[in-house]
């Protein structure tokens, strides 16, 4: 087999038969059945085609019937080999500026001979199947190019539009562009006019009759307008004019300079097979917001395959060339007119091109009547729209605008290859520049020096590094934070070696940086330190965790003779136990069995966790909800952390592990806040910045147990604005009358039903509450403090468990463990009881703005359970989430 053939892919669109072996046989299988969605987006697509073809070929300066051989080349040829089935291609805008240069140069048979090597050069490389390779081009530079050839377009185009004719290059254009002014011609401009406001307002007719009327495409509205206003006037302007096709001329060989016809055909090879992969990636995303087309059997389109794209482009030039064509690619207007109007299969495509010869065949005398100056309007608009604010955007947000401008001025006054090249080497100017910029200041504040080193540190920032290092004081303690992701061996030693002499001088330093686990210890190999960059420990004996910014010397001690306090390692939304981390010995008395750190969260066997442990990712993340981090980078789990004293035997069967201790409380909620503020405060602002502007929203009122180990937004995979929360020992909602001075659970349930009307509110259980267990194990007669005050609202809980006429409350698949699990059922139904007696929530509920849940978190198991109301009249059952349906 040959190695340029197209290979089967797994998204093929032929019709997979399967024949089971005791079926009667099948029937014989239809070869040429098109759906009716092919034909009708083939209509469309056609009626949009033939204006843009020829006014394709007048920009050029080819043969009229060159435009319409190379939008039937395209259709049927690179529809039919091509890899993406719903591109439509044909001679396109992209091509226009390279075609008409080499007309100019070359003539039109050797253009045709050019058009044909540059497929047989697209072919080639299909067969390489390097076609996402071309991909890798810096999205700046491609736009860039489409808009210097938009540019160029527009400004040859409007001499026609004004009825003269273009020059050579656009610098003459512009030149020659008062001369135009001052020889106007009435008719054309009137035409052009006409057809610039037909293009223009015919998408904007509003209501049902717009929706109707925009089944037509406005290209050929404003040209059949443009047309049928001429002809009944009676104006006289220039018009198409096609010859014969006898007399149609065919490729040459080629005729030229060797090394300018090569830079030819590399040019049009660029062109073409860039514009045509970005329009198939174009394409595929079109495809996916039609999820029909993805899933839909009768349909079976699949990604476009592109090196099998690329042959098909190839094929296409080749035969388009051959049979004086124009050059061919994927054209995005009419491939994304094919996807809207409904097309299933390659079938649209093909039959497009069909229709096209039909047209060149049998209506000539039609297309003879066109006015050029309109077919000029036509392609003008096109290339203003190549220009596109969207892109300019794009571009200037991520700070690509200089390669764009230098793409777009280099392609508009030096040509396409030109311009690309240069855009070129602007990019890799600019991304050296990135990766060898750095940025290292620094600064004094509350005696603590501070060096901010921002960007990648290398060798070539080594001179400025140790200038800048060289300002701290002797004896101060100083913080070097590195904003980076990389450190050569260079750099490290440059660090490593001011380090060791600023301690050794009295002076203490601490490093902080953006990941997790990067740092430098006095145990490990310098070489491999290096290599490893800043991912690495070193041997500077201080660990960099997580970004925290500095604590303050107070809370953070790491002088010459003390060992430095590591870094939380935990990170918001990531499994952690506890925040337990690994703490030198020498720096707290405070013991604690030592942690692992690993490259990813490795569950510990249940046999080795705790009962009541939790270790869970949050759902927020994996969900999207507001304000938090998609995509962040994997950071370290450890070992579940228990409190042990030196010496003490094994627990749980967990060898001790001496050496490590609790981080104190103070640097934990210091480094905590710290990682916030560096980590997730710069990617929630936004949202929290409008929450601030549009006050809070929230759809639920969540009433919950203080117990610190319910997040509520972990459970219910919630974020910023979306729970009104009221958290008490025990979830307790006191009944009308019996707040005794505490009003404040009665407050937030009116605040949130009359003011900030939620829609439902759920009471929410756990299992292992300690205040159900202080309820069971409450004795009369006792003093009466206030957390025994507050938990007499629990005692009709205590007293619906008792009562033997009422259903018990139960798990879906299991009777409760013990008692303090019944008590913690029964006191979720209980408590809606108490909230259904509140007027606010009481008129709610009549009105239908309002429903009630009860939830159950088993804190073991990480497992929620929801209370079902269809289970009342059998005792009421709190079935796993996701076995029950919400209520809508």
């Amino acid at each position: 087999m040959s190695a340029c053939a197209p290979t089967r892919t797994d998204h093929s669109t032929r019709t997979e038969r399967i024949h089971s072996p005791h079926s009667p046989p099948p029937a014989p299988h239809r070869r040429f059945r098109i759906a009716g969605a092919d034909v009708s987006a083939s209509i469309a697509v056609f009626l949009i085609a033939l204006p843009l073809s020829l006014g394709i070929a007048l920009a050029t300066g080819a043969p009229l019937q060159a435009g319409l051989v190379a939008a039937a080349v395209g259709g049927i040829v690179a529809g039919w080999i091509g890899g993406a089935p719903l591109q439509v291609s044909g001679p396109a805008a992209g091509l226009t500026v390279v075609t008409a240069d080499l007309i100019q140069r070359y003539g039109w048979r050797t253009t045709c001979a050019i058009t044909v090597l540059a497929g047989l050069a697209q072919l080639g490389l299909g067969c390489l199947r390097v076609a996402r390779t071309a991909l890798a081009v810096s999205p700046a530079i491609v736009h860039g190019m489409l808009a210097g050839i938009g540019v160029t377009i527009a400004v040859a185009q409007l001499h026609v539009v004004l009825g003269g004719t273009p020059q050579s290059s656009v610098l003459d254009n512009l030149l020659a562009l008062p001369a135009q002014l001052a020889g106007l011609q009435p008719a054309a401009v009137a035409m052009s006019t006409l057809t610039l406001t037909l293009l223009l307002l015919w998408p904007r007719i509003p209501g049902r009759v717009g929706r109707l009327v925009q089944k037509i495409p406005a290209p050929l509205v404003a040209v059949t307008g443009a047309t049928a206003t001429a002809a009944l006037a009676g104006l006289t302007l220039p018009k198409v004019d096609l010859p014969s096709w006898s007399s149609h001329a065919l490729a040459g060989l080629p005729e030229g300079p060797v090394l300018g016809l090569m830079a030819a055909v590399l040019t049009t090879t660029l062109v073409c097979s860039v514009q045509s992969l970005l329009g198939a990636v174009a394409v595929d995303k079109l495809i996916a917001s039609r999820p029909a087309l993805l899933n839909d059997r009768s349909a079976r389109v699949g990604r476009s395959d592109l090196d099998r794209e690329l042959l098909g482009q190839g094929a296409a030039n080749i035969v388009s060339g051959a049979l004086g064509g124009l050059p061919v690619a994927g054209v995005a207007v009419r491939s994304s007119a094919n996807v809207r109007a409904g097309a299933v299969s390659r079938n649209s495509t093909m039959l497009h091109g069909v229709l096209v010869v039909v047209a060149a065949l049998l209506m000539v005398p039609v297309l003879d009547l066109i006015p050029l100056a309109s077919l000029a309007a036509l392609v003008m608009a096109v290339g203003i729209q190549m220009v596109s604010l969207h892109h300019i955007r794009t571009v200037t947000r991520h700070r690509e605008v200089l390669v764009y401008a230098v793409t777009t001025l280099a392609v508009v006054f030096l040509g396409v290859l030109e311009g690309v090249t240069l855009g070129i080497a602007v990019a890799v100017a600019v991304a050296l520049h990135r990766l060898a910029r750095t940025r290292i200041t620094h600064y004094e504040k509350e005696g603590v020096h501070h060096v901010h080193v921002r960007g990648q540190l290398t060798f070539l920032a080594v001179p400025r590094l140790s200038r800048i290092l060289h300002l701290v004081p002797r004896a101060t303690h100083a913080v070097v934070e590195l904003d980076g992701s990389f450190m050569d061996h260079a750099a490290f030693e440059a660090l490593q070696d001011w380090q060791k002499s600023h301690t050794a001088q009295g002076g203490s330093v601490e490093l902080t940086g953006r990941r997790s686990g990067t740092g430098l210890d006095t145990g490990t190999d310098v070489e491999a330190d290096a290599e490893a960059g800043v991912g690495s420990r070193s041997r500077l004996g201080i660990a960099v965790g997580d970004g925290d910014s500095t604590a303050p010397p107070a809370l953070d001690p790491a002088r010459a003779d003390e060992a430095p306090i590591a870094d939380c390692r935990c990170r918001p939304w990531t499994p952690w136990r506890n925040h337990q981390c690994e703490v030198p010995r020498a720096t707290t008395r405070t013991p604690q069995t030592s942690t692992t750190p690993t490259p990813t969260p490795t569950p510990t066997p249940p046999a080795a966790q705790p009962a009541e442990a939790t270790s869970a990712a949050s759902p927020a993340e994996a969900a999207g909800s507001p304000g938090t981090a998609q995509g962040r980078e994997t950071t370290e789990s450890t070992e579940p952390a228990k409190l042990s004293e030196p010496g003490q035997p094994e627990q749980d069967g967990q060898p001790e592990k001496p050496g490590t201790f609790v981080e104190p409380s103070g640097h934990q909620l210091v480094r905590g806040i710290s990682a916030f503020q560096r980590n997730t405060a710069p990617l929630v602002r936004g949202e929290l910045a409008r929450l601030a502007r549009e006050g809070q929203q929230p759809t639920q009122l969540f009433l919950t147990c203080a117990d610190s180990r319910l997040v509520t937004s972990m459970i219910t995979s919630s974020g910023p604005g979306d729970l009104f929360v009221v958290r008490n020992v025990g979830n307790l909602v006191p009944p009308p009358g019996e707040e005794s001075g505490d009003d404040s659970v009665a407050a937030a349930i009116e605040y949130a039903v009359d003011v900030l009307e939620v829609r439902s509110i759920t009471v929410c259980g756990h299992s292992g509450c300690g205040a159900m267990q202080a309820l069971l194990d409450t004795e009369p007669g006792r003093a009466r403090t206030p957390l025994q005050r507050w938990l007499r609202h629990g005692v009709p809980s205590l007293e619906r468990m008792a009562d033997d006429d009422r259903p018990r409350a139960r798990l879906a698949g299991r009777a409760p463990v013990d008692a303090v699990e019944q008590l913690c059922l029964t006191n979720v139904v209980q408590q809606l009881e108490h909230l259904r007696a509140h007027e606010s929530v009481a008129r709610s509920l009549r009105s239908g703005a309002l429903e009630l849940h009860g939830l159950y978190f088993h804190v073991g198991e990480a497992q929620t359970y929801l209370l079902t109301e269809a289970a009342a009249g059998d005792g009421e059952l709190f079935g796993h989430v996701g076995e029950v349906d919400m209520p809508a």
